[in-house]
């Protein structure tokens, strides 16, 4: 890398880039299956953006074309029925519920788009990693990288992109 022209240092391409990875859930599950139906237990550890715990109780059918699944959160008092996600594309899922809030006497639906490439203005990778401990018990642990790569900048000259132009039209 060449020094700037206003004499300052040559910039390493480690201070050019910066990843960020961070653990951001932690996920307990104690699943048992009852005559054509999942019942389960999740606890759940958030530690990114904010430290948070859940606790849920859970109920969906084992059938593999399995359309929907019951969540009651018993700290909030929150009762939902969501929807299977639905691949919209490769990277995008649509999800809907409806549910009611016994705290806030308050029904409503809503809708979920997620996707693992990122969110909220950042550019951020998202991945979970299950591990089956032993059976009717997972271990579920999530993690993120937030990135920030730098701004490049430059000219191309009229000769270069001309040369480009003809082999990406041929």
């Amino acid at each position: 890398m060449e020094a700037g022209s206003n004499g300052e240092e040559p910039t390493s391409w480690e201070e050019l880039y910066n990843i960020n990875l961070v653990p951001s859930e932690l996920f307990v599950k104690f699943r048992k299956e009852i005559e054509g139906y999942r019942v389960g237990v999740n606890l759940e550890f958030y530690n990114a953006p904010i430290n948070e715990y859940q606790a849920k109780l859970v109920l969906k059918p084992l059938a593999h074309d399995r359309r929907w699944k019951f969540i009651y959160e018993p700290l909030h008092h929150d009762v939902r029925l969501l929807s299977k996600k639905i691949p919209i594309t490769k990277f995008l899922n649509l999800q809907v519920g409806v549910g009611h809030s016994f705290q806030l006497h308050a029904t409503g639906w809503k809708w979920k788009l997620t996707t693992c490439l990122g969110g909220d203005g950042v550019s951020r990778i998202r991945n979970k990693t299950t591990l089956g401990l032993c059976p009717g018990i997972d271990f579920r642990f999530g993690w993120r990288a937030d990135y920030v790569f730098p701004e490049i900048t430059g000219q191309v000259s009229y000769c270069l992109f001309a040369f480009l132009l003809k082999k990406i039209t041929c």
